[in-house]
């Protein structure tokens, strides 16, 4: 038997700006995870147990684009494949290739795949991208070939472009590495170090969040005034760099302000909501140092800026002004 974790993430600066080239930080989040295992299995084929999204299939029953069925397709089509797709070392393709021949369907051994996650689905939390690195990393270890978490990282984004078109990387990369990174658009994502641990709070609205809506509505507001904007997004982008100088600076307290800064700034572009509002207003109110939407907006979560030992009573507020659950996590 085999079993991989991977973390769920969340951003803490720079969401909707970093579409338009500027920065933005993201961090695991290590209280949520995926967990994959992977046993030999007497049935013929690759049965696959996820309770979680009520599945349990065998892999040839499920379309080829199915979220979990695309990462061993994809495994599938890399076996067979002389030349590595980009990210993937020509030396990793031909271990692969080398497995197949009468090792059950499509060159795997028979295989019982059972899937966990305690990341919440489109929340903007990660829990697609978590699922894969978990997925990938039980099965490069059941099938006896160790990857490196560059080739692991991408994996997982070769299979996010599959089901989201043009992903920025982040979330693949935070969960494979599971550390903080910084991301413009366009450049080599950065991964950069905490000068000392800090206290998220996590606050759920249980709604939702519409991404594609909000990101194309922030996008009429810049074709509307793209002066006006264009300097909005600049002072989001500041808000980020600020940001992560403090951060490895080991200044964390210093970070309430600008979350509260970027919150205003997101509340600017339209994409917060009476719920986010609420919950952001209810963890200021509680003690949080800063409090802000985080992702998308319109739904999903908000994150605060806690001293640990207030950490339960801000989570105690969030929960009275109607967070569906809240999660406590230790940046480090």
């Amino acid at each position: 038997m085999t079993t991989a974790s991977a973390p769920g993430k969340t951003i803490l600066f720079g969401e909707h700006a970093v579409v338009y080239g500027r920065p933005a930080l993201a961090i695991p989040v290590t209280q949520i995870h995926a967990d994959v295992e992977i046993l030999a299995s007497t049935s013929t084929g690759i049965w696959i147990h996820a309770p979680g999204i009520h599945l349990q299939a065998d892999l040839n029953s499920l379309p080829s684009d199915h979220p979990i069925a695309a990462v061993i397709h994809n495994f599938l089509f890399i076996s067979r494949t002389p030349l590595a797709p980009t990210g993937h070392s020509p030396h990793f393709l031909r271990k692969w290739g080398e497995m197949e021949g009468g090792r059950g369907e499509g060159g795997f051994p028979n295989l019982q795949i059972n899937i966990h996650s305690s990341i919440p689905v489109a929340s903007g939390l990660g829990s697609g991208a978590a699922v894969t690195v978990a997925l990938v990393r039980a099965m490069s270890s059941h099938l006896n070939y160790p990857m490196t978490d560059e080739e692991i990282n991408a994996f997982a984004y070769d299979i996010e472009k599959l089901h989201h078109g043009t992903p920025s990387g982040i979330d693949n990369t935070v969960v494979t590495y599971a550390k903080p990174v910084y991301f413009v658009k366009g450049q080599p994502i950065e991964i950069f170090k905490v000068g000392a641990p800090f206290t998220i709070v996590i606050g759920d609205t249980g709604i939702p969040a519409p991404t594609k809506e909000s990101v194309a509505d922030v996008r009429k507001l810049w074709e509307g005034d793209k002066a006006k904007w264009e300097g909005v997004f600049d002072q989001v982008g500041e808000i980020a760099e600020e940001a992560r100088e403090k951060i490895e600076a080991g200044d964390w307290r210093l970070l309430g302000e600008l979350m509260n800064q970027n919150h205003a700034w997101l509340q600017e572009m339209t994409v917060s909501s009476p719920e986010l509002d609420r919950l952001v207003e209810a963890a200021r109110k509680a003690g949080a140092v800063g409090a802000k939407l985080s992702g998308g907006g319109r739904g999903g979560n908000m994150i605060a800026l806690v001293q640990p030992e207030n950490a339960d009573e801000v989570s105690s507020a969030l929960i009275a002004a109607g967070a569906k659950n809240t999660i406590v996590t230790q940046v480090t």
